[in-house]
């Protein structure tokens, strides 16, 4: 059984290479609840000498993208990969929904609702797209593989991405750098996660197919995930994010919704020169209160 998927936007006679433009960022997006559906409070991590995390708090929130910006080694995949159970903090508190948790392993973050795909992606080149997702968690119906059942199941999550593929029986070596993303994705996908955090997601990618990612980070978002998306390209994270979180030596130096902030802005706080950005964090982390 093969299958061929393809947004529910998308003519079934489009191309390959076709894709949807660019999000609209002047489109209404869904509001954000109040409450964070994840929360880190005063959270520090050192590597040795090194401390890549000091006393940060972050929120994710339902249905928003959050973009995580800075420079080289400005702890963002450190906080990133606290957040997915790779990394266990030194100190501070992780809270979901208000209510204090530990992440002492990836396997822990998936069970809480966590996913994350991180820049290597970790696909086997000579496996198709169906056996990528289900390596290691194959079904098995009376003692052999349910390959039909792993097929539809395939074919469900990359729909309910909007992720565009070829059939999906197909190897992933045959597959454009863009739907290599979205397979990892679906992947992690797996499980109707709440919260899905994705390092350096359109790195590497040509125009079309960073265009393909940032529309199923948009969709991810309206779909009601929590989406922290980290990435060195601006223009990526003012495409898709509703709120910017700019780190710098493993602080937040500043952050704000992404409509309130120019591109001047950003560069500024990532390269620590002060500005209006970075003296209104440090202004309302002063009355921040615990959870």
């Amino acid at each position: 059984m093969s299958t061929e998927i393809w947004t529910n936007k998308v003519p079934a006679d489009a191309g390959p290479l076709d894709v949807r433009p660019l999000p609209n960022r002047t489109d209404p997006v869904p509001t954000a609840p109040s409450a964070p559906v994840l929360s880190l409070r005063r959270v520090s991590k050192t590597f040795g000498r090194v401390r890549a995390l000091d006393t940060v708090d972050f929120d994710i929130f339902a249905h928003e993208v959050v973009g995580v910006v800075g420079d080289n080694a400005a702890g963002k995949s450190v906080l990133a990969k606290v957040i997915a159970g790779i990394h266990q903090p030194d100190s501070g508190e992780l809270y979901l929904d208000g209510k204090p948790i530990t992440i002492p392993s990836p396997s822990a973050a998936h069970g809480v609702g966590i996913a994350a795909v991180f820049q290597e992606l970790a696909l086997c080149d000579n496996l198709d797209v169906v056996s990528n997702l289900f390596l290691g968690r194959e079904l098995v119906s009376n003692g052999r593989l349910d390959e039909t059942a792993m097929e539809r199941i395939t074919a469900q999550v990359l729909g309910r991405i909007g992720a565009r593929m070829p059939p999906v029986r197909t190897k992933v070596a045959g597959l454009s750098g863009g739907q290599r993303q979205s397979t990892a994705v679906a992947r992690a996908m797996l499980g109707s996660p709440r919260v899905v955090v994705l390092d350096e997601p359109t790195s590497s990618l040509s125009i079309a197919q960073t265009a393909e990612v940032l529309n199923l980070v948009e969709h991810l978002r309206d779909s009601g995930h929590g989406v922290m998306m980290i990435s060195h390209s601006l223009a990526d994270i003012q495409a898709v994010a509703d709120r910017l979180v700019v780190m710098r030596h493993g602080r937040i130096n500043g952050e704000a919704p992404m409509t309130d902030v120019s591109y001047e802005d950003i560069i500024a706080a990532i390269t620590g020169v002060p500005n209006e950005l970075t003296r209104d964090y440090q202004a309302r982390a002063l009355l921040r209160e615990p959870l």
